[in-house]
Parts: structure tokens; sequence; C-alpha cells
């Protein structure tokens, strides 16, 4: 794959700063502005630099702005957009290290790893890295140093493939979490900032508006982590069907993300062992908080999980655990044994769930294994 990189900086009444940072881009590569509806004639003093200016009659948001360089960055034919902010806290120079990295993995996000020992760097700013930074391991499992940074790479088909709702700061923290969720990676790289004393910084970041509008998206992202519904990963090839009916395409597609045979069948056996036991409508929920703590696939855990549906390995589970209490199998089956009984019932599946959840999970676990060793060693000799 050819790279064709596209430098975009957006830009929101920062007059005083874009010269500056548009020049040191243009060193790295070709550079669109976004003029985000401002009023200080900012984008009027750099007209002379051999770049591209595109204008919003108004203000519609950063997340906007990034949408609307990848539109143009499409027509020019480019295959990624680096943001990169206008207000200068961000150093152009920095920018051969994002065009090494997707020289190297063009399907990957990267995100500018602030280095925040600078004195200067406000206390909110590091709160506020620290609480994204939270949230988008609890929603995706994956753990980034830095998810505010604005200084990013992204491969231009995510655009098409994620569909994202927000326009303003909160996208940044969207297009992130909606892109691990698909299958594409995220990665830190690390960066310089600076930041001027307080009396000379010049944000556009509303603290009521924008940290609302970023709660609210953090509150409908983290319950839709926790539904009991994978979600689609995004495959060129295969169109994102992964299911337990099909093991060995799906294995084929979670391979070919980067998983491990070991990893995918880690993820397979805690999805068996927690779908044994007896976590009535938790197993979905459990799957998600142990996967996404350790980074494991989710969607492997909850695709197995799915052979614990009733009422085959609970039945069986109740079975070894009444020949647990009574030295014979449950044979009855009526209004008395699983009506009255139900405590019993309940308790006996608890019983044979620690019996057969970890046989089921090292007999599944081991399975994967085999199957996910032999795909890999098949793709690793097929001729690329």
């Amino acid at each position: 794959m050819q790279v064709k990189p596209l430098i975009v900086i957006p830009v929101y009444n920062h007059g005083e700063t874009l010269r500056d940072v548009a020049r040191r881009a243009m060193n790295y590569g070709e550079v669109l502005i976004i003029d985000d509806g401002s009023t200080d004639s900012g984008s009027d003093k750099v007209r002379d630099l051999d770049l591209t200016v595109v204008n919003h009659d108004e203000n519609l948001g950063k997340g906007q702005a990034i949408i609307t360089a990848a539109e143009k960055a499409r027509e020019l034919g480019k295959t990624h957009v680096i943001t990169i902010d206008a207000d200068g806290q961000h150093f152009p120079e920095d920018l051969p290290v994002f065009l090494d990295a997707i020289e190297q993995n063009p399907d990957t996000i990267f995100v500018g790893s602030r280095n925040f020992e600078d004195q200067n760097v406000p206390g909110s700013s590091k709160f506020g890295r620290s609480f994204s930074n939270f949230w988008l391991r609890v929603q995706t499992g994956i753990k980034l140093s830095d998810v505010q940074s604005g200084f990013r790479a992204y491969p231009l088909e995510i655009f098409d493939v994620v569909k994202t709702s927000e326009t303003r700061y909160a996208f940044e923290v969207e297009i992130l979490v909606k892109s691990a969720w698909a299958g594409y990676e995220l990665k830190d790289l690390p960066i310089e900032v600076h930041y001027p004393n307080p009396e000379e910084r010049v944000s556009h970041f509303d603290t009521i508006k924008d940290n609302v509008r970023i709660s609210l998206l953090n509150t409908r992202l983290t319950m839709r982590a926790f539904v009991p519904v994978p979600h689609r990963q995004y495959d060129k090839d295969e169109n994102g069907k992964i299911s337990p009916i099909h093991p060995m395409r799906s294995l084929r597609i979670l391979l070919s993300k980067d998983e491990t045979p070991l990893n995918l069948a880690v993820a397979g056996a805690i999805g068996m062992l927690l779908g044994t036991l007896p976590l009535i409508a938790m197993h979905s929920i459990a799957i998600i908080l142990f996967c996404g703590f350790f980074r494991l696939s989710k969607i492997t855990g909850l695709a197995v999980s799915q052979l614990c549906i009733p009422p085959l390995v609970p039945a069986l589970c109740i079975e070894v655990g009444h020949y647990m209490r009574h030295n014979q199998f449950l044979t009855e089956m009526s209004l008395q044994t699983l009506g009255y009984e139900a405590l019993d019932r309940f308790y006996e599946w608890v019983l044979g769930s620690l019996v057969l959840g970890p046989s089921f999970a090292a007999i599944i676990g081991i399975t994967i294994y085999i199957m996910a060793f032999t795909i890999k060693r098949f793709l690793d000799m097929k001729p690329q």
C-alpha cells in the first residue's frame, strides 16, 4: 500500500499562531487548513503559502472540521490524514514520527502522547487526560496514555467504516472508541508539547458544554460496551462476520487483526468458563469486564459463551451437581423437582458448574489454540 498522507490543521480563531504552525508543517508534506468559521481572519494570513484552505461559513466544531478534512483528502487521493492543532502546543517537527509509523502500520490509528513534564501544564489538562484514558480502557480494553491529544494519524478508510454522531471536541473520543470496536489498532507515539503561560493561552474548549457532551458520550459508549452483542468487526474480505457457527472463518478474521492463538484460546476459555457459571443475566457483562481488563478478545469470549445458552449446559451442570449430592442422576422432571425445589436445582447448578466449567474451558481453549495455530501457520506460509 502506497501511503499518501495529508497534514490537516483545524483552526478556529488561532490567527496569531497559525502561520508559524503551517510553515513548519509544510516541511514534511502537503498541508490542508480547515478554517472552522474563524472571526479573526486568521486563515487570510496563510493565503500566500503553498497549501490548501477550506472554510466553514460558521463554527461547526473540531469534529466536523476533521470530517471535512477527510472528505477533501479523498478528493486529493490521499490515504491518511494527520491532524495537528493550530494553537502552537504541538511541534510540527514531530511529524516524521507519524509519517514513519503509518508507513510501517498503515491500518493503525496513532495518537500523540504529550510529554506533560512541562511545568506550565494546567492541572485540568492532566485530570482530563487521566479521565479520558480511564473510560477508553473501560469501553474498549485498550490502554492509551493520552486520549485527549489532537495530534493524530488516521487511515482515511476509517471515516467510511466508523459512524460517528459528535461534531465537536467529543468527536475525538468517539472515533477512537468506535474504531477500536471495529477492530482497528490504537497506538501511542511520544511527542513534545508546549503550554504557554496562562495569560497567553487561547482555548475554545467550553468547560461546561464540552464537558457535558463528553460525559454524555461516555455514558452512551459505556452502556453500549456492556450490551451483550458483539461489535461489528471491519474486514475488507470477510465483511466482519464472526460467529461460533463458523469457527474457522472467524478465527482467520481475528488472527488478521494481530490476535495470537494463545490470546484467542484464553479468551475462549474464559468465555466458556463464565458462560457455564450460573451468573444469571450477568454472563456478558462479566466476560466484557474480564476480557477488557486483560486486553483479551471480547468478541471471542462472547461468541464462545453462546455455546452455554440454556438448556444444555445448565442441565448438564445440574445433573453433575445432583450426582455429587445424591450419588445418582436426576431423572424426574416435574413441577416438584423444577419448581418447588428450584433452589436445590440452583445449588446443584453451582456445584456442577465448578466441575464442568474448568473442564469445558480447557477443552474449548485447547481446541481454539490448535485451530488458530493451524490457521496462522497456513496464513504465514501463504504467498503474499
